[in-house]
């Protein structure tokens, strides 16, 4: 396993002190038993319950179990010049260094003499710190190097797969009728998961209908959705919407069909890159969002919204922190995609950045920019912004996004569609009304204006005779003449924003 192998690395190098910190403590027991048996080295743990014993069970004599008493025994040793080779496991000891006497202990410990690794014995042993929070005071944090515990590649995932199928199999027969794209699918969509988690992925596709197809895709997602969590930052968005809920679009559309099949291992070894993301410009419910929903239907993966409203904290370094949590959180969810909602309010303010916030916006900028320039995990970025004014220009260059589009108000055809789509959505049927009319008459109307004036519509009916007749062209038409559309109480905002995307964005209609 090449975590025993990096832990047996950093003892042999004479670190006092490793620090693991994790949730999933049984991966974290099994590298240290083998690292102990491969480095021919005895392994005492320590936890508050059971109190400091050798690992093997050799011996029923159990060492303290107060925190600071154990330390204080690990010290005396050191500070003797014990010729000490053991490794010492000590689990959840984050929790109780809220004393200074306990903080003190560990200190003593971990500035003893040097621990020398390999061939040669340690005074006083090397310390492994397992824990599940990484609350360390800096005085202790100082003298420890962080080890990280892999997850497992794709080679691995699959075998995951197969040995859950075969033992759930063993215990009742299930049916399987998985495709070699399929396994592809599910593989991707367990990447990010520790081996306990993938197995309990696959575990839940099976046991509910002892089947394993297709379409146990989007309850792995589902599954793994509940497992990873979300933080502050991070929403997770159900998105059953489809690109044929999309009226218009005919560009955006055919880009993102294009590269659909362009995540899998033919696509790269035919030389192509996986997509990184798009920036959708344009104007205020024409439709920018609801592309992100449909998106993550159309290519089978979780949908995450950054939201930009809780991005800055007014507590010094927190910002930087909760932004990076969120980015791993991507990344651990990975394949994904990530929505930012109406991006210029996340990171706008960076272009215009003074003194007054200590450069926090320059550097949640650069922490952002870097993310999405050098990223490795298959993150696919849908941004929304209906400014480019507050945009800074080092986003707007190749290589962030793939491509950026600007969505104006939709022409004639995609308003016709649009009409078409929620008048069927709502149980009506679309040749029963004067399309030709309503098409002329919302000139201008976005498509969630043109919803919304259907929605409106219906209120006005029931709300009059309690549906005793059903709404009629005119009374959509009716509606859509009392409330004017943005494009008219915001005409100079909207020209320009269209002069400044024409030649520099691709027209998403």
């Amino acid at each position: 396993m090449p975590d025993v192998d990096a832990l047996c690395d950093l003892l042999n190098a004479g670190h006092r002190c490793v620090r693991v910190v994790t949730h999933e403590e049984s991966e974290a027991v099994t590298v240290l038993r083998e690292a102990a048996a491969q480095s021919r080295r005895p392994l005492k743990v320590w936890t508050p319950v059971q109190g400091l014993r050798f690992d093997s069970g050799a011996d029923t004599d159990h060492g303290p179990e107060d925190a600071r008493s154990v330390l204080k025994l690990i010290g005396a040793g050191a500070r003797r010049g014990d010729l000490d080779r053991t490794i010492y496991g000590l689990f959840d000891l984050a929790d109780h260094l809220t004393e200074p006497e306990t903080v003190r202990a560990l200190r003593e410990v971990l500035l003893s003499g040097p621990a020398i690794g390999g061939d040669g014995p340690g005074t006083g042993g090397q310390v492994v710190l397992v824990d599940h929070s990484d609350r360390y005071p800096k005085s202790i944090d100082h003298h420890c190097v962080r080890m990280e515990l892999s997850l497992p590649d794709e080679e691995e995932l699959e075998r995951i797969l197969r040995s859950v199928t075969q033992q759930e199999h063993r215990f009742e027969p299930i049916d399987v009728k998985i495709s070699k794209r399929d396994v592809a699918r599910m593989v991707a969509n367990l990447r990010g998961l520790t081996r306990r988690q993938a197995r309990q992925v696959v575990r839940e596709a099976i046991t509910g209908d002892r089947r394993l197809d297709a379409q146990d895709i989007p309850r792995m997602i589902a599954s793994k959705r509940m497992l990873v969590g979300s933080g502050e930052l991070l929403e997770f968005v159900e998105a059953p919407t489809s690109m044929d809920e999309i009226g218009g679009m005919a560009r955006l559309k055919r880009w993102l069909s294009d590269r659909n099949a362009s995540f899998s291992k033919e696509a790269i070894a035919f030389g192509i890159a996986p997509p990184r993301g798009v920036l959708l410009l344009g104007v205020q419910g024409a439709g920018k969002s609801l592309c992100a929903k449909a998106v993550a239907t159309a290519w089978n993966r979780p949908l995450l919204r950054l939201d930009p409203g809780v991005l800055y904290d007014r507590y010094v370094g927190e910002s930087e922190r909760r932004l990076r949590e969120a980015l791993h959180q991507v990344e651990a969810m990975a394949p994904a995609v990530l929505w930012i909602d109406e991006i210029e309010k996340a990171l706008g303010s960076a272009a215009g950045s003074t003194a007054s916030d200590g450069g926090l916006s320059r550097r949640m900028f650069g922490t952002m920019l870097t993310w999405m320039q050098e990223r490795t995990a298959p993150v696919f970025v849908v941004a929304t912004a209906n400014a480019i004014d507050d945009l800074p220009p080092e986003l707007m260059r190749k290589g962030r996004f793939d491509e950026i589009f600007f969505v104006d108000l939709p022409g004639d055809e995609s308003r016709r569609a649009i009409f078409d789509l929620h008048l069927r959505k709502r149980g009506r049927d679309p040749s029963r009304f004067d399309l030709a009319r309503l098409v002329a008459s919302s000139a201008g109307f976005s498509g969630a204006e043109i919803e919304q004036a259907i929605i409106a519509s219906l209120h006005q009916r029931f709300g009059a005779d309690r549906g005793g007749r059903d709404v009629t062209t005119e009374d959509i038409v009716g509606v859509m003449h009392e409330s004017p559309p943005l494009s008219a109480t915001m005409r100079e905002r909207i020209q320009s924003l269209r002069a400044w995307a024409h030649g520099r964005c691709v027209q998403a209609e």
